[in-house]
């Protein structure tokens, strides 16, 4: 019987979109793809195949795990699965830099950036910048190893040894420091190539801005707290939206965070792609919005497009 297939590595990341398949009663089944085997030979088993594969797999022990999906995602694409957020989608969730260039091909402005190998080259392309400047991996993922710096000697002093943040691939990438009207980011939510929402995130106190609740930190249910750093936003429209749909048809992505800034002059500056994404839970009840269940409801739809044509 064919059933929903999700790829991924981080159990506790499905555990909200379980919870809904199961809700609606959609036939499914998780592919966890830490390690494994394939014969490309054998043909896939007949259903709807949604990669979540995460770029920072690798911080959680699974170096390999992206390059598993690849092979996966392959082998289902040569057979003709439906596949949501397929090999396109992942060679972009694991290279900002491809990014970048995706997203200015599709007249999104992002940020000016420098990829460099090397802590020389990492050095002279950060000169080029004025007096504040990030250094991101071209392989992140829920905004590890994103750094602020103000000078070119607190940025020579942290490449000397930068532990957990250094990229997994050797890549880094200077950007310019585009300086919000407010501490605060916007992310896009886009479900089967339409936009859901959008939440706003609280950026005062960093770049790691992963929505899952896993993420969070321990007291950001405390009462006494400050105000949850997420916030959907109500009745969000823009003209970059379309932009956006645009450039996610153009990439085969249907699931996907878009994140943005918005300059003091009103500029939007595009600088995140996630098509891993999740949702925080906290700003959803108070919004009475589900991503999950949205996510679930659209596997499901395609499930039974899949079903009637086969049938």
């Amino acid at each position: 019987m064919a059933k929903i297939y999700v790829l991924h590595e981080n159990a506790e990341w499905v555990v909200p979109l379980e919870a809904a398949f199961r809700e609606q009663g959609l036939a499914h089944e998780f592919w966890f793809l830490e390690e494994g085997s394939v014969d490309l030979a054998a043909p896939p088993p007949d259903g709807v195949f949604y990669n979540r594969m995460s770029a920072s797999s690798h911080t959680r022990g699974h170096r390999f795990a992206p390059e598993l999906t690849h092979v996966v995602l392959n082998w289902l694409e040569c057979s003709s699965r439906r596949v949501v957020n397929g090999s396109r989608a992942l060679y972009l969730e694991i290279s900002k830099a491809a990014q970048y260039a995706a997203l200015e091909r599709a007249g999104i402005r992002v940020p000016r950036t420098i990829a460099a190998v090397g802590r020389d080259r990492v050095l002279a392309a950060a000169r080029r910048f004025g007096e504040a400047f990030i250094l991101k991996p071209n392989r992140g993922g829920k905004g590890l190893g994103v750094q602020l710096f103000s000078s070119i000697n607190a940025l020579a002093a942290f490449l000397e040894a930068p532990g957990e943040a250094a990229p997994i691939d050797g890549v880094w990438l200077v950007q310019e420091y585009v300086r919000p009207s407010a501490p605060f980011i916007t992310r896009c939510e886009f479900i089967g190539g339409r936009f859901l929402y959008a939440v706003e995130v609280d950026a005062s106190q960093g770049f790691e801005l992963c929505p899952a609740d896993v993420c969070a930190v321990d007291d950001a249910f405390c009462p006494t707290a400050p105000a949850p750093r997420f916030r959907i936003l109500d009745g969000f429209d823009h003209p970059v939206l379309d932009r956006y749909a645009r450039f996610l048809a153009g990439n085969d992505i249907e699931v996907a965070g878009i994140e943005l800034i918005r300059r003091a002059d009103g500029t939007i500056v595009t600088y995140d792609v996630n098509t891993n994404t999740n949702y925080n839970a906290q700003a959803e009840a108070v919004a009475g919005r589900y991503g999950m269940r949205e996510l679930a409801r659209f596997l499901g739809r395609e499930l039974a497009t899949l079903q009637r044509k086969v049938a």
